[in-house]
């Protein structure tokens, strides 16, 4: 990474010395959310002199991460973050927090010993919500997974990151040490008792000591996590080397706000986090859910109707007022099954949603949003739908974001060109949703995605349609009818 000529801005360079650094928190899935939120903490920690033991050690796994080991082996692990404010204002700085990358499928040996080692003290993870290997419905791990047997024959090369991080807790069981922490930063309910669950199903598969050393001796903390930070594009890379003269193979670029909370459970130690804007709590649940309902289930209802409607960036479907008003609907539906969270003003949390979702500066695309959807609809929109039920509340913004799935699931677009699904379960989904229209309820019968909602009579109804609304009407004036806004004058 390097300057060129034609800079025009000063770009903050880190300010302390990174050689005297050690790598005390492993990082597996070094994306950009990652390095917009954990490692621009721990790299403001470092800028105040504080948390010099716990710089990150990235970790890549899968077969995707072998181009961020090149880019950031290249420069020497720093990258250019930019925060792009809704007025326009853009804030630089190069992040100097990574000093070291290691990619599994290089040398497994040498990711498990430094994993081992007395020095790493956190294994922090953002492996999406898949990556969990995980049935969320019945919180069951898959020890049927391919990936998962092959890592229990041959436990001292592993290639999976359970694998990894159990022959690594394995070593350090043996040795006398004290266990890392591991740190899930995903987008999951509980994503610590997730992370538990996962690691020591994994572990018992191989010993059950282990499994219960594992389960009493690491701390396996919840959090959540919040910044809205975008793919990098091509166009991304072009302004930070002309306009900024910065050469970056793969900058980022976020939103200006940020939540990190963090309940307060670390086996060996953790970096001060108080001294930056990361709230440390007893209980994240609260936090959590509020995110998870109100910001990513947002997201979901946003997402299909969006894209169906022909937009393509989230502040473009912002600028619909009729979706706008179609999501502000969603979100008081929601609201009630959503607790009172310790300082803040829930309805000052959803303004603010909605201005963040609105920032033209991130160009946030609603592709990102509908991808993986197998894996998010599930934990960001089904629970409020199935709570709102149980207590007899209305449900048919939740049923009308479940049938615009459906319908963006079948990989067509209202103009009759392909829609690029990107979802593990893509195939399944779309021959669920193609049986829709002459099988009520066909899209809803996979209880691990949606319960009860399959055998809930009223509710099935009510999705079938919608759907066939979405299908035979289109998306725009499914929403608008929903919104109140429809020339029709249906609704309001």
């Amino acid at each position: 990474m390097s300057a060129t000529e034609t800079q025009s801005v000063p770009i903050p360079l880190p300010g302390y010395d990174r050689s005297g650094l050690t790598a005390g928190i492993m990082h597996i899935g070094v994306g950009n959310f990652h390095r917009a939120h954990q490692a621009a903490v721990i790299d403001e920690l470092l800028e105040k002199g504080l948390a010099r033991d716990f710089a990150i050690c990235g970790v890549g796994v899968l077969p995707g991460d072998r181009h961020m080991r090149d880019i950031l082996r290249d420069q020497d692990g720093l990258y250019l973050l930019e925060l792009r404010h809704p007025d326009g204002r853009r804030e630089q700085r190069i992040i100097g927090s990574i000093v070291d990358y290691l990619y599994l499928p290089d040398d497994p040996e040498a990711v498990v010993e430094k994993m081992a080692g007395v020095s790493t003290r956190i294994v922090s993870l953002t492996i999406t919500e898949g990556g969990y290997k995980t049935d969320f419905t019945t919180n069951t791990f898959d020890a049927a997974d391919a990936e998962v047997r092959r890592d229990l024959e041959h436990p001292e090369h592993p290639g999976t990151v359970f694998g990894l991080i159990v022959e690594a807790l394995a070593r350090r069981r043996a040795a006398g040490r004290v266990p890392f922490t591991v740190l899930s930063c995903d987008n999951l309910p509980m994503n610590g008792e997730v992370t538990r669950n996962a690691l020591v199903s994994f572990a018992a598969l191989r010993d059950q000591e282990l499994a219960r050393w594992i389960d009493e001796e690491v701390a396996f903390p919840n959090s959540m996590v919040d910044r809205i930070t975008p793919a990098t594009t091509d166009r991304d890379r072009e302004y930070v080397r002309d306009r900024l003269g910065v050469e970056d193979a793969w900058p980022v670029a976020a939103e200006p706000f940020f939540q990190w909370v963090v309940e307060d459970s670390f086996t060996a130690g953790r970096p001060p986090f108080e001294q930056t804007d990361v709230q440390i709590v007893d209980d994240v649940a609260p936090y959590e859910l509020m995110k998870l309902r109100l910001l990513n289930g947002s997201h979901q209802a946003l997402a299909y109707f969006g894209a169906l409607a022909g937009h393509e960036f989230v502040e473009e479907a912002m600028a619909d007022e009729d979706l706008v008003r179609f999501l502000e609907r969603y979100m008081s539906e929601v609201l009630p099954t959503v607790p009172a969270v310790p300082g803040i003003d829930l309805r000052e949390y959803r303004r603010v949603l909605l201005e963040r979702f609105s920032n033209p500066a991130i160009r946030d695309t609603l592709a990102r949003l509908c991808a993986d959807s197998s894996n998010r609809i599930p934990k960001f929109v089904v629970p409020s739908i199935l709570e709102n039920r149980a207590a007899g509340r209305p449900v048919e913004f939740g049923a009308a974001v479940l049938a615009s799935w459906a319908r963006y699931a079948i990989g067509v677009d209202e103009s009759g060109g392909p829609i690029h699904v990107v979802d593990v379960n893509g195939a399944e989904r779309r021959r669920a949703a193609e049986r829709e229209r002459s099988d009520a309820g066909a899209f809803l019968r996979d209880t691990r995605m949606f319960g009860a909602l399959a055998s809930d009579r009223d509710f099935v109804d009510a999705f079938h349609r919608l759907f066939i609304s979405i299908c035979d009407d289109g998306a725009r004036a499914t929403y608008q009818r929903l919104a109140g806004t429809s020339p029709s004058g249906e609704g309001d």
